[in-house]
């Protein structure tokens, strides 16, 4: 809920949206289907991605992102209809800028929590996390980098193959910047009690440097 609160006030800011959420609108356009089916569908090869790069199968976990990017477009719609209805889209281009670098934060600090948790995540978020510690040796900015370059490439693909492109703008470039290092911030100083539940090589762990 709290990752579809930042969603919802970045989508109603109109100043564009995540690099994972711009590939899925540039999606939706191509094949002509709606924006939350486009979602799920991603959402779900992405988790099946996750299996091959945890090189093994979990059941669990895997039930558990579908069951999580199943839900999540409820709620997206849920907050993006609330904050259209009192009238966020309406505002002077800076306060949409300031309410869509909120919403960005607020992304980042909701996926720190349920990455320290572990228990049920969304499959993009996952990525992220499975890249940090089996992949990337702790570095968070890092693994949401290259995590974002797949979407990056995907809006890319879309863009040459259609000659237009949808839902990138300055939010899309404050949500590369702003994303990974708030992550890091939050998992020192926001709930620092709240360590990744995650088992990784004796010589990664979540008390190493956070960058």
């Amino acid at each position: 809920m709290l990752n579809a609160f930042g969603n919802g006030i970045t989508i109603s800011s109109n100043i564009g949206t995540a690099p994972w959420g711009a590939s899925e609108v540039n999606l939706a356009h191509i094949f002509h289907i709606s924006i939350a089916l486009s979602m799920f569908l991603v959402g779900c090869l992405v988790a099946l991605a996750n299996q091959l790069l945890l090189r093994r199968f979990d059941l669990p976990r895997f039930l558990g992102e579908v069951g999580f990017i199943a839900c999540f477009s409820f709620f997206i719609n849920l907050f993006t209809g609330l904050f259209s209805a009192i009238g966020l889209p309406d505002l002077a281009l800076p306060w949409r800028l300031a309410a869509g670098l909120a919403g960005i934060m607020t992304l980042g600090c909701s996926i720190s929590f349920y990455q320290r948790a572990n228990l049920i995540m969304h499959p993009n978020d996952d990525t992220t996390n499975i890249l940090r510690f089996l992949y990337c040796r702790n570095k968070v900015v890092r693994a949401q980098l290259i995590n974002f370059s797949v979407p990056l490439l995907v809006t890319a693909g879309c863009w040459l193959a259609t000659g237009k492109i949808y839902a990138v703008s300055i939010g899309t470039l404050l949500c590369l910047l702003v994303n990974g290092p708030m992550i890091a911030l939050a998992d020192r100083w926001l709930w620092p009690s709240l360590h990744h539940n995650v088992t990784v090589p004796k010589a990664i762990s979540d008390r190493s440097e956070n960058n």
